[in-house]
């Protein structure tokens, strides 16, 4: 796959890139790959990926009728490719930028310090390394504090959700610009959504300016990411897609980018455990977490995403590991009310499915040798109860009417640590 950039544009449909985009053809009954640049080829990784995925049936329902929608292009600049973190002070130059702050984890300050080295012919303001998971109000306080001595003009969060999180939850409080550089698959840098944590209740907020302006991939960024990391930040990413493809206001082009991104992460996440240093499957990996983000800051969320901001905000749990242990069992509750095309297309999305993506999660968690129970991470069974009160306190849109004692029931499996299944 090559480098290349995107910005928002007003087209829905065969938007221009520099190098690898989509093209959706009205009057085709096929999706097209399409490079740009005809000098530069797919990776045959990619190309095998891309002959296997992008054939859509004439039966599709698609094709047979199509409802009004609407749909919100989230207004960000993305520079995605190989090696891309080395464009940072062009951007910074594009955008009249010259003293940013940078934020990391204290695990990840080493990519703080690569980031200042690069940065040479520009004044940074300092290091703020203690981004915390679930974006604790008092950890942004305490980053506003350090701020107003440093005159810093913008923000720069390198890492995954906890450090993305604190750049957002600064930006929405001084205005300043955001870049951010993503480690991991969260996909938070691709939503204009803040999760913020205070007296252990997580809340959620959603603001356009919250989204930051311009986010780097940077695939080579991705290499040394843990196997176990990369796992559970890609089934978190795959959440997103899949609750997209159930929102109230779904549309066409957010479920294609829905099944594009689910089917890319399926493909590459059993691969990044079997040789974790190969391009191919982080790129794809990438890739398949962009579209997956997108679709998070595009549509609204339903059961899964209220289930694991109550039980990372309430229990402390860690936010990945808990988006991947709690998603088969979101699904396997909602899948009988879906609507036939959306269980149909969640069903192929997944290898090894046999047509039922509650099954697919769950061989592919599997094979990713992941941890399924939340007891493992330090909730009690006493807390079920709790945690059940307090998904079902304020009504939120879903398509399965929320009951209590059947919550209570989903939470209870996915502490124990159960396979997912259809039977409540």
């Amino acid at each position: 796959m090559t480098a290349f950039r995107t910005v928002a544009a007003p087209r829905l449909f065969g938007a221009g890139v520099a190098g690898i985009g989509l093209s959706l053809l009205p009057r085709s009954k096929y999706i097209y790959l399409r490079s740009s640049a005809s000098s530069q080829k797919l990776s045959p990784h990619f190309s095998r990926y891309a002959s296997r995925h992008y054939s859509i049936s004439p039966s599709d329902p698609l094709y047979k009728s199509m409802e009004p929608f609407t749909y919100t292009q989230n207004p960000s600049r993305v520079i995605f490719g190989s090696g891309t973190l080395k464009q940072l002070p062009a951007e910074l130059t594009r955008q009249n930028l010259s003293k940013p702050l940078l934020l990391s984890t204290p695990e990840q300050v080493s990519h703080a310090e690569n980031v200042k080295s690069l940065l040479t012919d520009f004044t940074v303001a300092g290091i703020f390394s203690r981004a915390t998971m679930h974006t604790p109000t008092e950890i942004t306080d305490e980053a506003l504090e350090y701020m107003k001595s440093t005159a810093a003009d913008c923000l720069i969060s390198i890492g995954g959700g906890s450090t993305i999180g604190l750049g957002k939850a600064m930006s929405i409080r001084t205005g300043l610009p955001h870049i951010c550089i993503p480690t991991t698959y969260a996909g938070s840098e691709m939503t204009p959504i803040l999760g913020e944590t205070a007296a252990g209740v997580k809340k959620t907020r959603s603001d356009p300016k919250i989204l930051p302006g311009t986010v780097v991939y940077d695939v080579d960024l991705t290499m040394t990411l843990p196997v176990g990391m990369s796992s559970t930040s890609g089934v978190n990413a795959i959440a997103h897609s899949v609750e997209a493809l159930y929102a109230t206001n779904a549309n066409p082009i957010t479920s294609h980018l829905a099944l594009e991104g689910i089917r890319a992460l399926a493909v590459s996440l059993p691969q990044i455990v079997a040789s974790p240093q190969s391009p191919e499957a982080r790129q794809l990996a990438l890739y398949g977490a962009w579209l997956c983000g997108g679709c998070l800051g595009s549509v609204g969320m339903s059961l899964h995403h209220k289930l694991c901001h109550t039980l990372g905000g309430t229990f402390n749990l860690p936010h990945a590991q808990t988006h991947t242990i709690v998603l088969p069992h979101a699904l396997a509750y909602n899948f009988p009310k879906l609507k036939p095309d959306v269980q149909k297309r969640l069903g192929d999305a997944f290898p090894d499915s046999n047509g039922d993506p509650v099954v697919g999660l769950n061989v592919l968690l599997d094979k990713l040798g992941v941890e399924k129970g939340l007891k493992a991470y330090g909730m009690k069974e006493e807390d079920i109860d709790k945690a059940a009160d307090i998904a079902v306190s304020n009504p939120y849109a879903n398509p399965r009417t929320v009951v209590r004692d059947e919550i209570r029931e989903v939470i209870r499996r996915a502490w124990a640590g159960e396979p997912a299944k259809q039977d409540l």
